[in-house]
């Protein structure tokens, strides 16, 4: 076994998206092979209505899948192919954009006003950028949720762990997506495709991602008052961790627990021409998808 590496930590950035919806960004709109086949990674919460009830208004996407998992509150949603729906806590949608799809998602908060749910767009290969839209809604009381004797808990949205495999299915990117809770001080090891890409976001708690005995956080180098040093760091709130290879993720879970998401799936390795919600191959192709939002002609007759 050999245990994947601590890349980079680093905390999401608050970002003002769609109408007026105040969010935290891991990644996104960068270097698209830093976490290829994944696009962009969005955690969306608030305790007040004004931070997400402007919501994302029509908007199209083209090349890609968006992947929405609501924690609390709920997202109602609608799309060009007369599909309506909303998205309660725990559950989840797929949305595979393929030729193109103009929608709508409407944050709700729950009865104490509280809104929190992330959003992971994964990115098509060439060969299907151009394939039907189709949605997956996956119910949370739909999703596989296991607990280890120590009292790790994972729930499984896709991919197979555990004995269990998730209900999202026939995803290109061929991903594994897991919701894991572990608590106070236990050390867990978790099993990755080592050629896969992998990072976990940590929203709950706080825990080192290294093969560390003792919480005491991954060793990194930071500059603090103008000097490099090596410090312990832990991997709090709101922090994504990117993973070099390897075929095993080790995670020391801090004083008061922790709760990630740990995400994998199969690089695609393809040149990305991308704007906004449009994620295309070349610089035509996006011209092209562009034109066609201008003349009304980018929602493709079903077949």
């Amino acid at each position: 076994m050999s245990i994947r590496p601590v890349l980079e930590t680093r905390k999401s950035q608050p970002f003002v998206e769609g109408a007026g919806v105040h969010l935290h960004r891991a990644f996104g709109f960068q270097d698209p092979s830093e976490a290829d086949p994944f696009l962009l990674f969005d955690d969306f919460r608030g305790d007040h209505p004004s931070d997400y009830s402007a919501g994302f208004p029509w908007h199209p996407h083209r090349g890609i899948e968006t992947i929405t998992y609501v924690l609390a509150g709920e997202v109602e949603h609608g799309d060009s192919l007369g599909n309506r729906g909303t998205l309660g806590a725990g559950s989840v949608q797929w949305m595979t954009a393929g030729s193109g799809i103009l929608h709508q998602e409407m944050p709700r908060g729950n009865a104490a006003g509280q809104m929190h749910g992330f959003q992971l767009w994964a990115n098509l290969p060439s060969d299907l950028k151009m394939t039907a839209p189709r949605y997956q809604d996956i119910q949370g009381s739909d999703i596989p949720e296991v607990t280890d004797d120590d009292g790790t808990v994972a729930r499984i949205i896709t991919g197979k762990f555990w004995g269990q495999s998730g209900p999202v299915d026939g995803i290109a990117a061929d991903p594994q997506y897991l919701d894991i809770s572990i608590p106070a001080g236990v050390k867990k090891r978790f099993k990755v495709d080592t050629y896969r890409q992998t990072f976990a976001y940590v929203f709950q708690g706080a825990a080192a991602f290294a093969d560390a005995s003792a919480p005491q956080g991954v060793l990194l180098e930071k500059e603090v008052r103008g000097q490099e040093v090596n410090i312990r760091d832990m991997s709090g709130n709101r922090t994504l961790v990117r993973f070099g290879t390897g075929d095993e993720i080790v995670v020391q879970a801090g004083a008061e627990g922790v709760r990630f998401l740990l995400v994998s799936g199969a690089p695609i390795r393809e040149p990305v021409a991308w704007h906004g919600p449009i994620v295309m191959n070349t610089r035509e192709e996006l011209m092209t998808a562009m034109a066609e939002l201008r003349n009304n002609t980018f929602i493709k007759p079903a077949h």
